[in-house]
């Protein structure tokens, strides 16, 4: 009975989460060479700027409605939160300051990688994963072609820049609707919002946002694709890549935010707020 114990630990340890370690190996090597590839390709002009824009636009079509509606209702509810806060402590002059400080720093790019995860990761796992059960991928290496040059390095680079442009836009759809909310529902003054927005926030919170956002587009596209190019088993096996996209792309972000906020706390104090 020992041994079949000590067999089954054995077996769940290499099957979890020793594959985990292997799965995120695999994931690094990918990005670096991901990045590699397209640097290099950029400064050859072998970079293959129409399939850039065409994975670009399809991921702005399947993107950019549901992350408007995501990021309304939470920027709400964090003005909502604070204003309580502040009334009950009697600093309600810096609910704008909060609300919208929260929205730039963390709302905005959580929401915006959240739904790339699952809206765009999903879609391009789904697709390369197809692609591979179909022996496409294969069919490539066997023509001298490098999947990861043709397939990975456009939708990385789309990824980036769609994460920085949909990071924007969440951010001024949260910070106009904290406003409307505080300003209209809960009677707070137009003027003290904003004042004490621009006192608390800097350049720097901003570009927090940006680099949050630049990482996350090559998380969620780096995850996908890795999962869509390991799929195995047939349909199944992609259906299996498709949830562990989603699943393991949310468990990153959300580990690589915490990270990102708490570096950035300690590089840039604040004394106040």
């Amino acid at each position: 009975m020992t041994t079949g114990f000590g067999q089954r630990t054995r077996d769940y340890v290499r099957k979890h989460p020793v594959a985990s370690l292997d799965t995120v190996g695999a994931q690094f090597v990918m990005g670096v060479r991901a990045v590699y590839w397209l640097v290099a390709d950029i400064a050859t002009g072998q970079f293959r700027f129409w399939e850039f824009v065409r994975q670009a636009a399809f991921m702005v079509k399947t993107s950019w409605l549901p992350t408007l509606a995501v990021a309304l209702p939470i920027s709400a509810t964090l003005s909502i939160q604070f204003g309580l806060v502040a009334g009950q402590v009697g600093a309600t002059s810096l609910a704008g300051a909060a609300s919208g400080l929260a929205v730039i720093r963390q709302a905005a790019p959580v929401v915006t990688a959240m739904l790339l995860a699952t809206a765009v990761g999903s879609a391009i796992c789904a697709d390369l994963g197809s692609r591979t059960i179909r022996d496409e991928i294969d069919a490539l290496e066997v023509m001298g072609l490098n999947p990861l040059r043709r397939e990975v390095v456009p939708r990385v680079a789309a990824g980036v820049v769609v994460a920085v442009g949909l990071t924007g836009l969440s951010a001024f759809v949260g910070f106009f609707a904290s406003y409307m909310f505080n300003v209209y529902v809960q009677d707070g003054t137009p003027g003290s919002f904003v004042q004490t927005f621009s006192s608390f926030a800097t350049v720097s919170d901003m570009w927090l946002a940006v680099v949050k956002a630049v990482v996350f587009g090559m998380i969620v596209t780096i995850v996908a694709c890795q999962k869509g190019l390991s799929t195995k088993g047939g349909p199944a096996g992609v259906a299996n890549s498709v949830n562990a996209t989603v699943v393991a792309s949310i468990v990153l972000l959300m580990i690589v935010n915490v990270a990102f906020t708490e570096l950035y706390t300690i590089l840039f104090p604040r004394a106040t707020l």
